[in-house]
């Protein structure tokens, strides 16, 4: 990832990533951004509307789970990226979403939640 990059705010501090961190949420937000476009080769900005939603709230159920388990915040985050990275999107959530069979779990979420928000903006 481009470290020059500015890292976009969240515009959703009550539910999604963010608000599911509660007292983590600004310190995991970065963390979290950098992990998951380095991961998916997305930009920050689709990563942003990625952690906004739904979806990010469950990525940071995840995050969290990892904390339980021992996890420092930055290996937690490591973690959770790879377990969706793991994941493939199967026959019913391609269906259901419109995302190709096969790839990434957290791949497909991301570019999914993108392009949702694109043809809201329309």
């Amino acid at each position: 990832m481009n470290t020059n990059q500015q890292i976009p705010a969240t515009q959703n501090e009550a539910w999604g990533f963010w608000g599911t961190m509660n007292e983590h949420a600004s310190a995991a937000w970065p963390l979290a951004m950098t992990a998951i476009s380095d991961a998916t080769s997305q930009p920050l900005e689709s990563v942003r509307v990625f952690l906004d939603s739904r979806h990010g709230r469950h990525f940071a159920d995840d995050v969290l789970n990892q904390q339980h388990a021992s996890h420092a915040l930055a290996d937690a985050i490591n973690a959770a990226t790879q377990q969706w990275m793991g994941w493939t999107i199967g026959r019913l959530t391609s269906k259901q979403y419109g995302i190709p069979r096969g790839l990434p779990y957290l791949t497909g979420f991301v570019i999914h939640c993108e392009i949702a928000e694109e043809s809201l903006a329309a």
